[in-house]
């Protein structure tokens, strides 16, 4: 009967390592900084935490570990992103990714598990669009 729970736990982690890593390959596929390893560590470092704030800390309200992880995350995403010289900032989008992974990893930590497949598959596709096909303004044609 032991055995079930620590499968249980291992596949949550695996699942997250998983899922993260796809994000952070698509990240990495486009010559993007964060990576498969970095999307994976945050994931399953969000499953940990929430597996944690559940399992061990029982009725001491587990939401504060919810919080504390959107927080940590909101802080790594900050130190992403860039501004350069003409206004352009660079790293929304990595930031981003990082903290709907950590969401997914929380998903995953819950027992959501099919919640946090289809999560990371609207998010790989919203991930893989071109931002230049949506925005580039169109080329008048010259008469």
């Amino acid at each position: 009967m032991e055995y079930e729970i620590y499968f249980y736990f291992i596949l949550q982690l695996l699942l997250a390592g998983l899922l993260g890593g796809v994000l952070g390959w698509q990240r990495e596929h486009i010559g993007k900084p964060a990576g498969p390893r970095t999307y994976a560590l945050v994931c399953i470092g969000s499953a940990l935490f929430t597996i944690m704030s559940i399992k061990g800390f029982g009725e001491l309200e587990p939401a504060r570990i919810a919080a504390q992880i959107l927080t940590g995350i909101g802080f790594l995403g900050a130190g992403i992103i860039m501004h350069k010289e003409g206004g352009v900032v660079v790293g929304l989008t990595t930031a981003a990714g990082l903290w709907v992974i950590a969401a997914i990893g929380m998903a995953i930590g819950l027992g959501w598990f099919w919640q946090a497949v289809i999560a990371t598959l609207i998010i790989l596709a919203i991930m893989s669009v071109d931002d230049n096909i949506i925005t580039k303004p169109k080329k008048k044609k010259r008469k």
